[in-house]
Parts: C-alpha cells; structure tokens; sequence
C-alpha cells in the first residue's frame, strides 16, 4: 500500500489482493493541518491519515484491540491514542507503543510527487496523434534562409514552419556567495524537493516577492522554524497586483510569523565549509531562452523576448514564437506589447500558432487569468492592470475574504479576488465579451448584494 501527495491534493493508492492500484482523491493538502488527522475510505479500506511535525503519514485506522476509530482518539506528536481503551500507536510506523492493543497498524509509505505523475499530456497522447517528441536535446541555432535548426548533438532538423516556446528560465543571485550550496534555485520538481528537504526545521530565507515566492513562504510556514523574505519592492506581488493587494498578502503571511525585509537586494551570501548559513530559496525572475536566436534576424525587445503579431508570427516568414518568450499585442489594453509569464496564455498562444500556421487566420483575443494559493486560499487575478489609477475592494481585507476593481480611465482593467469565487471568472467573461464595466457599476456591485454575482454569471446588465 502506498499513499501519494500530489500538488495540493492528497491521494491514497492502494493494492488490493489482485495486485491493481486504486488511487482516490481523498482532501486537499490544506485540509489537513500540523498535528491533525482525519480518516478517510479507499476502496475497502479505512485509512488513518495524519500530519505530525511537518510528515505526513498514513495507517490503519482500526485500534487492533477492539477497533476502535483512530480517528476519534488523541494525537500527540507522532502517538496516536485509542478513544477507548488507551492503546497508542506511533503514525511513522505503525508500531504498538501501549496496551491493550494486540498487533501494530498496517503502515502505508507516503510519497512525493514524482514528475511523470503531474505530466500535462503523458507520453502515449503523443504516440497515439503521431507526434515525435525529442527530449534532453538544446537548439544552438537557427538558420532562417536554410530553414534548419541546429541542437547541441550537432542533429539538424529541417522545417517548413517553426513555432518557438523555449520559454525562461529562472534568475539567481548575481554576489559573492551565490555559489554556495545551500542557495536553492526553483525551475522544476527535483529543486523543489530539494528546497523542501533542506528548510524542514530550518531558518531559511526567501529572495523575491513574487507568486512563486509568496507560494513558497506559505508552504513552508509549518516546515520551517522562521521564515524570512526579501525583496526589492515595497510590496509583494506590486508589480501585477498593485500595492494594496500587496501589503494583505504581507499582511496575512506576518500575521504567522514570516518577516519580511523589502526595498532590499542581497548584497552577499555568507557560509561555512561550502555551505550557507541558511538555506536561501530564489524565485527571483527570469532570464528568456533565447541566446540561440541572436545571430537570426528574428526581432527581440530590449529584454531578449521575442515580439510576435496577434496571429503569434515572428517577422520571419514560417517562423512563430509563443509561451514565456514572447511579447505579444494585448488586444483588451488596446495593442499594448506585453509579456505574461502564465501558462493559461501561453496555452492559448500555442492554439493560435497552429490554426494560423494551418492556414486558418485566427487573432489572439484571450483576457488573462492568472491564480495562486495563499494559506490554503485562493487568490485570483484577470485582466492587465499595470498603470492602473484607482482601486476599489468589495469586502474586508482582515476577514481574508475580498474582490479588487482596478481602474483606469474610470474603466474596470482587471479584477483581484481572495475567497470570493466566482466574482473573478464573472468579471473575465465581461472583459471577453468587449464590454466595459464602468466605475459607476463597480461601486455598486461593491456594496452588499446577496444574490449579485448569480445574475452577474446570467447577464452583463447588472455588472
């Protein structure tokens, strides 16, 4: 028997006696808190799951006296003690510490995520449509008269159209110290079980105030003895949410102890024997994958991200760029070229390549929708807010419980919302359909309206 944490889901596989594997969905990771457990059915079985010290566990829940729900009783540390009689249990191994249970609990390994579990399409998606996937290999160039792209094995591969969506990769410190082996970059699966395995019990310290290091600090709050973050705003989340809905969030995240340090820069990194003092986990931005078209005639901004049409073409002919590396004309903020870092459009812009790089003309016309997870919250965003001049919030910020107009021009340009769905999703669909929602409107649906946002789903009318 095993049991999986997967993203903010927890699940529980099974093996029955004919060797097949059930796995359920059985609560979301918030659910289960630092010293809680709860029971849950698998199939048959009825398994104890519980969280101690940061470790997740998960065992028989029967008391092998007189089965007796586990679940009921009393956890202290990694013990578990029978509401009935007083046998105690250790969640870790499943072992007998007190009378008058008769044998240990049958003890489940829970596991990591393991990154073939959290593929968006599994490899048979592309043998069955007859796609031919290439891994571990880098483009080095590009020659856009020969139509050839060179990677790193010295493999060429010749094209009639190329879409490029290399993407970015992530920023690190730029000061002495930087090297040393206790700085922790996050880009994929593997750096985050490392940067998990490296704060537990530990004082650590985060560099950027970004939604990945926001994410990083509420995950770690009941991982870490103290948490620390730096940043170079005056805010969290400033450049995309604005200042207000900046400081909740900060707010919030020191209201459980993180102590934050902003309009900062770390200047140098001190250690001993190779390794930092502290364990330093960096979602500090991110630098384009695009040294390999510089030699090209491909058109880059000032920032190396490569500038495409609202049809996702390059100025080369047959070339087209989407995702991370691209700046792109925003059609709801008038044409204006922007680069959003969210996979929700980088999706869209992948559909879009292909219906036009299939001879069918299709215009981007997608509204941004971004979302990230705050203490077991969900916060929302749509729209494109920068230069925004007004704001006004539905709901009191101190109850956690929230949605943000940002104006400009006395026009709604995007919307924030924490714990008010589907107020956002609402507000995106407006955006979609070409339909300005004025101040006026926006301060009425600021005032208590019970019933607003069910019509608001409905009509446009009383948005």
């Amino acid at each position: 028997m095993s049991a999986r944490l997967f993203g903010s889901e927890l699940l529980y596989a099974d093996l029955d006696e004919a060797s097949e594997e059930l796995t359920e969905v059985v609560c979301l990771e918030s659910d289960l808190q630092d010293g809680q457990m709860m029971e849950v059915e698998v199939g048959r079985h009825n398994v104890l799951l519980a969280k101690s010290e940061g470790v997740y566990s998960a065992t028989g829940n029967q008391c092998t006296h007189y089965g007796a729900p586990l679940s009921r009783g009393v956890l202290s540390g990694h013990t578990v003690r029978c509401p009935w009689h007083g046998s105690c249990f250790n969640i870790w191994t499943g072992d007998l510490e007190e009378y008058p249970g008769m044998d240990c609990l049958p003890c489940h390994k829970v596991m990591d995520v393991e990154s073939d579990t959290i593929l968006l399409r599994r490899m048979e998606f592309f043998q069955e449509n007859d796609i031919e996937v290439w891994l571990s290999k880098e483009a080095t160039s590009m020659d856009a008269e020969e139509k050839t792209v060179t990677f790193n094995d010295g493999s060429v591969q010749s094209y009639d159209q190329l879409f490029i969506s290399t993407g970015c990769r992530a920023k690190g410190l730029e000061c002495p110290g930087k090297d040393l082996e206790n700085v922790l970059m996050l880009e994929t699966p593997e750096d985050a079980r490392k940067i998990h395995a490296a704060c537990m019990g530990a004082r650590i310290i985060i560099v950027g105030t970004s939604f990945v290091g926001m994410e990083v600090a509420s995950y770690m709050l009941d991982k870490a003895t103290s948490i620390t973050v730096i940043g170079s705003s005056e805010m969290p989340y400033q450049k995309t949410l604005g200042l207000e809905i900046g400081e909740v969030t900060m707010m919030m995240l020191s209201q459980k102890g993180v102590k934050f340090y902003m309009n900062d820069n770390v200047k140098e990194v001190h250690g001993n024997n190779g390794k930092s003092y502290f364990p330093l986990s960096l979602p500090l931005g991110v630098i384009p994958n695009a040294e390999f078209l510089q030699s090209t005639p491909i058109v880059m901004d000032s920032k190396n991200f490569v500038i495409v049409d609202k049809y996702m073409r390059t100025n080369v002919h047959d070339v087209f760029c989407g995702g991370d590396l691209a700046t792109f004309p925003l059609t709801m903020a008038n044409n204006k070229m922007v680069n959003i870092g969210h996979w929700q459009m980088a999706q869209a812009h992948g559909r879009i390549a292909a219906l036009n790089m299939l001879k069918k003309p299709t215009e981007l016309n997608s509204i941004p929708y971004y979302w990230t997870v705050l203490l077991g919250m969900n916060l929302r965003y749509t729209g494109y807010g920068e230069g925004y001049t007004d704001i006004i919030i539905k709901g009191r910020v101190e109850e956690q419980k929230f949605l943000a107009f940002y104006f400009k021009n006395d026009e709604v340009i995007a919307a924030a919302s924490l714990n008010y769905d589907p107020a956002v999703s609402a507000v995106a669909e407006r955006l979609a359909t070409g339909n300005v929602i004025t101040k006026k409107e926006a301060e009425y649906v600021a005032k208590p309206h019970p019933y607003l946002f069910t019509t608001l789903s409905l009509t446009h009318h009383c948005l």
